[in-house]
């Protein structure tokens, strides 16, 4: 029996975009009205190196969701439609129909429904009835690698079944407009809007891209409140500790070693390094913890500069950009790496 393999990768984002230059006025107008210092909003959000980002909705249209029922309202209909989208492109790229879907994972930490945003794609797709569905909130940031390690495991314990993953983030409907706290003002600098999906087939079925090796996650303990949410009246209030950065350095190089070794493996085999676009001073703290250069991690700095951290879903655009550009060769080994609330990581071990 083979091991589960990645069929496909794809990734959306809404129509509606805005660069930083733009946002930054509008944070300007916004918060300059509550006295926050507008020098120190420039400040931060310059920080984070971020080019631009897509929104779910056109930046007019924020302004009239005033409550956390409007929000997340707006967040299950656009979710819904990149969802389908989304998971659209990733059965094309792999040949597939919606019928073919044994598994359907859902990830997301940016807003509710029930039914959940997989079970609104049933009927919508025409996904079978009997596909077993999982969604998942609550993961973060972690949850795109989460998410592919778990529909990994589900085909490797049904080889000749297929599992989709599906991310739908969209962050600008999180938003507390109210809140001058400097983690919710570099949040509003950071975050971005897009989804993404991956395919994976067991061992049994016909191989297309690189295989699923083995995963691992790391949970650490007393960590609770360094990232999150505090649920509030107007919805979801980010927990961004300037602890995560040491957090990574301290961490990341033993987990890492740690699980290469277990598959005797080490750092300087690992050609492809897949990681999440945390923001600068995460990416900075993974290139001296993992002793790489930029240039290990070009295409994670790329896609933050380019469309900002995505949560979840920016793992796996990294991935998608890794598979569209075929720079990977047979017998290559990449690792894919996450790290969110919790606080933990999640290690995904790949050959071609």
């Amino acid at each position: 029996m083979g091991e589960p393999n990645i069929l496909s990768a794809a990734a959306a984002l809404p129509e509606s975009y805005a660069d930083q230059e733009t946002l930054l006025e509008a944070f300007r107008a916004h918060w300059g009205r509550k006295h926050f210092n507008l020098d120190r909003l420039e400040q931060l959000h310059r920080a984070v190196r971020v080019g631009g980002r897509h929104l779910a909705l056109p930046l007019e249209q924020y302004a009239k969701l005033d409550s956390f029922a409007k929000r997340n309202d707006a967040w299950i209909a656009a979710a819904v439609d990149i969802g389908e989208k989304t998971l659209t492109q990733a059965l094309l790229r792999a040949d597939l129909r919606p019928g073919d879907l044994d598994h359907l994972y859902f990830v997301t930490v940016t807003g509710l429904a029930t039914p959940s945003i997989d079970a609104r794609l049933v009927d919508r797709m025409g996904l079978r009835a009997d596909v077993k569905r999982v969604p998942m909130f609550g993961l973060g940031c972690v949850a795109g690698a989460a998410g592919l390690a778990r529909a990994s495991d589900a085909v490797r314990a049904w080889p000749g079944q297929v599992a989709a993953l599906l991310s739908v983030e969209l962050c600008s409907l999180t938003l507390q407009a109210d809140d001058l706290s400097v983690a919710n003002i570099i949040a509003s600098g950071l975050f971005g809007d897009g989804a993404a999906a991956v395919l994976i087939g067991g061992g049994d079925r016909p191989a297309r891209g690189p295989r699923v090796v083995a995963t691992r996650s790391v949970f650490y303990p007393g960590t609770e409140r360094v990232m999150g949410w505090d649920v509030v009246d107007s919805g979801f209030k980010v927990v961004l500790s300037p602890q995560v950065p040491q957090l990574v350095r301290e961490r990341l190089r033993g987990d890492v070693d740690a699980f290469l070794a277990a598959h005797r493996l080490s750092r300087a085999d690992v050609r492809h390094w897949i990681c999440h676009t945390g923001g600068p001073r995460v990416l900075e703290a993974f290139e001296e913890a993992l002793e790489l250069p930029r240039a290990a991690l070009q295409r994670t700095w790329d896609s933050l500069q380019e469309v900002g951290n995505l949560s979840s879903a920016s793992v796996l655009f990294v991935l998608r950009d890794l598979l569209e550009s075929g720079e990977a060769r047979s017998g290559d080994v990449g690792l894919l790496i996450a790290m969110g609330p919790g606080f933990c990581s999640e290690l995904v071990l790949l050959r071609w």
